[in-house]
């Protein structure tokens, strides 16, 4: 008995000595665990298990940002990308964006300092109780991961630790941004599929808005979107995307941010996606002229690197172009030629060539239509594929000559067919091709720049890298030369006869298309507005093809031309940017300027690193320029080019002059105002295919017509300048008279008796 109680004496007294000893190893363990999980931590921000972002990347952290290409007028053309990734800044988002983003991922944004302990806790709590309720991840915390990546082949032991990072990090990233940064630069990092990386990109690519304009419902779909981008997409899954759009404007109501009876409107309402706009690079307006914009931009990266001797990367520096094209006359200059070319013109051609069993080609051989087709069988992807698997030409050759299904493009949508490979590429070699640019005469500023007719499916620029024959728009350079010597002006009278003129070989003697006034004498300015060739050759022979060469250097044609007699009637090749750029001299008083794309370029903080000042040079004196502009007026007032004032109704002074080569296979335009300089031309593909009659495919009919539409779309514009100026008929409406200019207003010498000159070359 007292052996018992004694023993329970000793147990008793004994207790309080054992419960101390569990409190001390228990507090012992605690701050073990405590100072282990610390010197983890500490461990991790410094780097020493495993990388770790320094001050200097969290200052300014690295992301893949695209090269964004700005219109004259402030809208973004395209961008450069290999992520389609565009910043913005906080004052950039709509209120409802910010709302959104909050209430559906982080509601206590504003309350925690990167890591939100109580949202931690309640998911500790959901994974020991089985029933989870919302993820633990910040906003600061999701921004962490985005600016700096996992490992996706990380185990599970790695992922911990990267986690514990992302904590680091977004403490980190608390301390150096401001909440309203964060949330900026949480948007800019996260993807919304279809190539839109960031909300910029995503607001332009789904409701083409800037994400200021963004209203509550669409901010809500772009935030349902972030947790799974391809399954709540509007586009793709239309339904998903409605509830889970609906999901966010219910959390919206939740945490205040929408009056119940407005969150119940809103979620009536369908997602309107009617905007929605692909960021490919065949897609938007101005497709041409960003292609030619990227290989210029690519070369320019190489002759101007950066200070530390680096070079800029196109697709992920996030510079911003600033070009000289007006979005509005972009828009203008595609309709006009979809207007005529695509849905006029084309169904012409088709209609013309069906009779030919060679069609599109004239006058070609068996031979010479098979080399054609086989060049461009060669220059196609099956014959590479063809290749690749190890076939022969004559393989390739018998598949290419195998009908099978396909869609072929059409103006008016894709069309299923069954061809030949051969058969499809005779059909695309069918349609009329069109370059078209517009450009300020004394600025050199390219306001408008159409290189074809579709570039997801033609893509050679038939502005800067096509060269064709330019017939008779080469004719005023001829005239130009004349005057300049001051033999001539608008008002001398010329010979319309035939000229013989000595060339290696034998002699030339080239005869007018029709039989105008054949055998008379007339003024200069009649026969430019004529186009007569005969007079065209009777000035050459006087002052040879050496004093033109020289003079078209000078207003800034650098492709090769033939010192050659033939010149006179545009026996040349240049491209439609060096026409353009020359006969601008003359509405610019005689000084020639060269076309320019860019004003300047910004580094992704808004530096300007690179401004553009066009080269100019005078080119000719001012009274000869003026002189060339009566001359060019002849042509639109009652010349080859009158249907401009009879068939289109314009007023306004303009001066111009078209140009068709032999069989039709290339149709010029070009023509001023005093504000605008603008040039186009119409062919095919291949010069063999093309009109069989001049009736149909002179270029006053095929490519004056597009100058015509978009002239009277960009002058009755109420957006832009020149509709107020032929309103009021202020500066710029009419041609300047030189102040040194003695002679009246049709540009005739007053001072002198009109000149004949006889048929005398000695």
């Amino acid at each position: 008995m007292y052996s018992t109680t004694g023993n329970t004496g000793n147990t008793a007294k004994e207790s309080p000595k054992k419960k101390s000893s569990w409190i001390k190893k228990f507090w012992i363990v605690y701050l073990c665990l405590v100072g282990f999980v610390c010197l983890i931590f500490f461990f991790i921000s410094m780097g020493w298990m495993g990388y770790m972002p320094s001050f200097a990347e969290l200052e300014s952290p690295s992301a893949n940002l695209a090269t964004e290409v700005i219109s004259e007028d402030g809208e973004l053309l395209g961008t450069y990308y290999r992520e389609n990734r565009s910043n913005c800044k906080y004052a950039d988002l709509s209120q409802p964006l910010k709302d959104a983003l909050i209430a559906t991922e982080d509601a206590r944004f504003y309350q925690h300092s990167g890591v939100d302990v109580k949202a931690l806790f309640r998911v500790g709590l959901g994974v020991v109780t089985f029933h989870r309720r919302g993820g633990g991840s910040t906003i600061t915390q999701q921004l962490a991961k985005n600016l700096f990546p996992r490992d996706p082949k990380a185990g599970k032991i790695k992922l911990v630790f990267t986690k514990f990072k992302e904590w680091v990090v977004a403490t980190k990233l608390e301390r150096q941004y401001s909440k309203d940064e964060i949330l900026a630069m949480y948007y800019n990092t996260v993807d919304f599929g279809n190539n839109a990386v960031g909300i910029k990109s995503a607001s332009r690519t789904y409701f083409d808005k800037s994400p200021s304009e963004i209203n509550t419902e669409e901010a809500a779909v772009l935030v349902g979107m972030l947790k799974a981008p391809t399954k709540y997409s509007p586009r793709r899954h239309y339904q998903a995307s409605l509830d889970r759009r609906n999901t966010v404007l219910s959390q919206m109501e939740k945490y205040g941010y929408l009056e119940k009876q407005d969150c119940d409107s809103l979620k009536a309402l369908p997602i309107d996606i009617s905007k929605f706009k692909s960021q490919a690079h065949y897609a938007g307006i101005a497709t041409y002229f960003r292609e030619y914009l990227r290989m210029w931009l690519k070369q320019w990266c190489i002759d101007h690197p950066k200070k530390d001797g680096s070079q800029y990367d196109l697709y992920c520096d996030g510079l911003k172009v600033y070009t000289t094209i007006n979005s509005r006359m972009q828009r203008h200059a595609e309709a006009a030629v979809k207007e005529h070319v695509c849905d006029y013109l084309q169904p012409l051609f088709f209609n013309h060539i069906k009779s030919n069993k060679n069609a599109p080609f004239v006058n070609l051989s068996e031979e010479q239509t098979d080399r054609i087709l086989w060049n461009a069988v060669k220059l196609s992807e099956r014959y590479d594929r063809a290749k690749d698997a190890g076939l022969t030409d004559e393989q390739i050759r018998a598949q290419f000559n195998k009908k099978v299904p396909m869609q072929v493009y059409s103006h008016h949508g894709m069309i299923d067919t069954v061809m030949t490979p051969f058969d499809s590429i005779r059909y695309y070699k069918s349609f009329l091709q069109c370059g078209m640019m517009c450009m300020e005469p004394k600025t050199g500023f390219v306001k408008a720049y159409v290189g074809g007719i579709n570039y997801e499916y033609f893509q050679f620029d038939h502005v800067k890298l096509s060269k064709r024959q330019v017939g008779s728009t080469f004719k005023p350079y001829v005239y130009t030369v004349a005057m300049q010597s001051g033999e001539f002006d608008p008002c001398t009278m010329v010979p319309n006869v035939p000229v013989t003129i000595e060339v290696p070989g034998g002699t030339w003697t080239p005869h007018n298309s029709g039989g105008y006034k054949e055998g008379q004498m007339m003024p200069l300015r009649e026969a430019l507005a004529q186009s007569l060739n005969q007079v065209s050759a009777y000035l050459m022979k006087r002052f040879g093809p050496e004093a033109v060469i020289t003079l078209v250097r000078n207003m800034g044609m650098t492709s090769d031309i033939p010192s050659v007699p033939s010149i006179c009637l545009g026996a040349c090749e240049l491209s439609l940017y060096e026409q353009v750029g020359a006969i601008n001299c003359f509405p610019n008083q005689g000084v020639y300027v060269e076309p320019i794309f860019i004003t300047r370029i910004c580094d992704k903080d808004g530096n300007v690193i690179f401004t553009n000042i066009p080269k100019t040079n005078e080119a000719i004196d001012q009274i000869t320029a003026f002189k060339t502009v009566r001359l060019m007026q002849g042509v639109v007032d009652y010349g080859t080019g009158g249907r401009l004032r009879g068939q289109y109704k314009i007023t306004f002074p303009l001066a111009g002059k078209t140009g068709t080569t032999d069989n039709q296979s290339d149709g010029w335009f070009v023509g001023y105002t005093p504000v605008l300089t603008c040039g186009v031309w119409v062919g095919c593909e291949d010069r063999a295919a093309h009109f069989r009659t001049t009736a149909l495919g002179q270029g006053a009919r095929t490519a004056m017509p597009v100058f015509a539409l978009f002239m009277q779309k960009v002058y009755s514009d109420p957006n832009l300048k020149y509709a107020a100026i032929v309103q009021s008929q202020k500066e710029g409406y009419s041609f300047p008279i030189p102040s040194a200019y003695t002679g009246d207003a049709s540009g005739c010498n007053e001072t002198k008796e009109e000149q004949v000159h006889e048929l005398n070359f000695d």
